[in-house]
């Protein structure tokens, strides 16, 4: 996954490779999950991912948590159309280091601010990382809402989930 996304940086690698790795990736997985059961394995982090609410839109964010799981996080893909509360018992449930919220219409990104606003009044602020990402979100939209960090393809947001975690790339 990681050779793959180096590939789409460079531009010789599309989203269609991107996805067709990540089903190879995932199908590999099932079939070593099983193997490994028993065994310590030590993630790089705990990432809870999701659409916001009111948003149904969910290839970028299956193809993000393809790419984390692939490059050694423990991923929780809660779906779409993800409520504030929703994603803080995620958070809570998993002991979650990252939160990683997508949106593809500018009408729903807004409500990243709110779910923002909710970790904060959870008080979990402090203990979790969050992240942004979607066709409409910028790195200047990151900065507005207090964000942690932003991305705008699934193998920065790799990087990025590693820079959060201080794990060199």
């Amino acid at each position: 996954m990681s050779e793959v996304g180096r590939q789409f940086e460079e531009g010789t690698a599309f989203v269609p490779q991107l996805l067709m790795a990540a089903r190879a990736m995932k199908a590999a997985l099932e079939i070593l999950k099983p193997l490994m059961a028993g065994k310590e394995t030590a993630a790089l982090g705990r990432v809870v991912i999701g659409t916001v609410k009111g948003d149904l839109h969910d290839i970028g964010k299956n193809l993000v948590a393809s790419m984390l799981e692939g490059c050694g996080f423990e991923v929780f893909n809660i779906g779409v159309d993800v409520t504030a509360e929703k994603f803080i018992d995620e958070v809570k449930a998993h002991d979650a280091d990252i939160i990683c919220m997508s949106a593809l219409l500018t009408t729903t990104m807004t409500y990243m601010k709110e779910i923002i606003k909710a970790v904060e009044d959870a008080g979990i602020r402090d203990k979790v990382k969050i992240m942004i990402g979607g066709a409409p979100v910028t790195e200047e939209f990151s900065a507005e809402i207090h964000a942690d960090g932003y991305s705008d393809n699934a193998n920065s947001a790799v990087a990025l989930a590693k820079k959060l975690m201080n794990i060199e790339k």
